[in-house]
């Protein structure tokens, strides 16, 4: 074996397998030119599998740097052997996460891959560095360093779990899959006939299951779209978001956005774009329970975490999913030291048979755990509706918020006033029988309703700790922020809670 003979085979692995393997793909050496600034990426294990004939054995591993910052990458090659997995794939993969553990290192995953080598069963499955090992460096990973994921193809059984166990998924429309089992097993285990993208498809993921967190039409954009949330993140747990340069809200003056009805619907994106730095909304999951909203945001350069009641969908009520959606954005801000601002416009959470037997109260309680134990500053702005026990949900004074602030239009109370008037007096507006008289009584009783749930009542009693008009919330927030600049967290707390499953 001679130095040109090494370097032939280097050249080969740099050319990857056979490039007719990527119809509307781009290749993985061209994702990773625009994940990582030019000229920063070092590569591992390029002579992988070389004598095998398997370019880089199907994956490329290394670290390069995003605007200036260390990020690992797994990037699995297609055109070599559909990306799937053999001992030397899981080895590369295992060494460059024991690193990322090591040197707390954000990991961004390209995930393209058919799963597990059948003909390298023994390589990849069962052992010490098989692909358990994948997941569980995953996982130890987790809350420690940012995870994001792009699926650009298939992320096909066990394998789908690798997306599963990062912190972001952006999935490439008509290509990206996940599933556990392929259509054929599927009809062969349970008798159901589907597609690929019926079961396991990118837009399929993004409002049915949750799995995944936002679509693209291209590879490129999903690639840029993770370049551009790591912008969010910190390098790690210990550190916090960088700040950048404040910019003017999209939206200066907001005034009258938010309906006095509170039966009218509105955009809550809308008033996010009056609080926030103009542009600067990067929302998730925003096609899955879409009756809760969201993202994070940059506030007078700062970095937020915005969860906000969305009125224009079932009335912004919470579901089993919305619920799950929020309790899993609380952990990740909390995770990596980013505050939490509640929109709260909320009737409650969703009742009935239906959400009932779907475990609402469950998913319930696992968003209000996941908030009562996030201990980065959290504060709640009311809206308008606060009910019920989405009151609670949204931050309450209760769950220590560093404030409660209230725009004109809020109203905070276990439900509305006239609902409140029907639970209580029932029987009595039944047995009315002249109508004049029963509607004034129901009338006078409202009025008592409303009088002791008054905003000036709540400010008075110390319920609310500010209220503002609505073209003062953003610097309301944005003085509160700076107030908590050297906050920390307390020492010697629980690792965790044990969750509502």
């Amino acid at each position: 074996m001679t130095a040109t003979d090494v370097a032939a085979a280097r050249d080969r692995a740099l050319l990857g397998g056979d490039p007719a393997r990527w119809p509307g793909k781009l290749p993985v050496r061209d994702r990773l030119a625009i994940l990582f600034d030019p000229g920063t990426f070092v590569e591992d294990g390029l002579l992988a599998a070389a004598e095998s004939g398997l370019p880089a054995d199907g994956v490329v591993t290394g670290i390069g740097r995003v605007e200036g910052r260390p990020v690992a990458v797994i990037a699995h090659d297609f055109t070599v052997k559909a990306g799937s997995w053999g001992a030397l794939t899981c080895e590369k993969q295992i060494r460059i996460l024991e690193r990322a553990d090591r040197d707390l290192l954000p990991v961004v995953y390209l995930v393209d891959s058919a799963g597990g080598r059948l003909t390298d069963q023994m390589g990849f499955f069962p052992g010490r560095r098989g692909a358990s090992a994948i997941f569980n460096l995953q996982i130890k990973l987790s809350g420690r360093v940012p995870q994001l994921c792009c699926l650009h193809g298939p992320s096909a059984a066990g394998g789908a779990y690798m997306p599963a166990f990062c912190d972001w998924v952006g999935m490439v429309n008509g290509n990206a899959s996940m599933y556990l089992a392929s259509p054929r097993v599927a009809e062969k285990v349970t008798g159901e006939r589907t597609t690929l993208e019926e079961m396991g498809g990118a837009m399929m993921h993004a409002t049915v299951s949750g799995c995944g967190d936002e679509v693209f039409d291209s590879d490129w954009e999903a690639v840029a779209a993770a370049r551009l949330l790591l912008s969010y993140l910190p390098d790690d747990f210990r550190s916090p978001p960088r700040r950048h340069e404040p910019v003017p809200p999209e939206r200066p003056e907001w005034d009258g956005l938010v309906p006095a009805d509170p039966n009218v619907g509105y955009d809550v994106r809308d008033v996010v774009d009056g609080v926030v730095d103009g542009g600067t909304f990067f929302e998730i999951k925003a096609r899955w329970a879409q009756e809760m909203v969201v993202g994070l945001a940059r506030l007078d350069g700062r970095v937020i975490g915005i969860v906000a009641n969305q009125p224009s969908v079932r009335s912004g009520a919470i579901f089993v999913d919305s619920a799950d959606k929020a309790a899993r954005f609380i952990s990740l801000c909390d995770a990596f030291n980013i505050p939490l601002v509640f929109l709260q416009d909320v009737p409650g959470f969703m009742v009935g048979v239906e959400v009932e037997r779907q475990g609402i109260i469950r998913h319930g309680a696992k968003m209000i755990a996941a908030m009562a134990s996030a201990e980065v500053p959290k504060y709640s702005v009311v809206l308008r509706k606060a009910y019920a026990a989405g009151y609670y949900a949204m931050c309450a004074p209760g769950f220590e918020p560093r404030a409660t602030i209230a725009v004109p239009t809020a109203t905070i109370g276990p439900m509305a006033a006239d609902a409140s008037v029907n639970a209580v007096y029932a029987n009595k507006i039944a047995a009315i029988a002249d109508e004049e008289e029963r509607a004034a009584f129901v009338a006078a009783r409202t009025a008592e309703q409303q009088a002791d749930i008054n905003l000036l009542r709540m400010g008075s009693d110390l319920v609310v700790d500010a209220v503002v008009e609505p073209d003062a919330l953003r610097d309301e927030l944005a003085a509160r922020l700076v107030d908590a600049d050297r906050w920390t967290r307390t020492p010697g707390r629980r690792h965790h809670l044990v969750s509502p499953v």
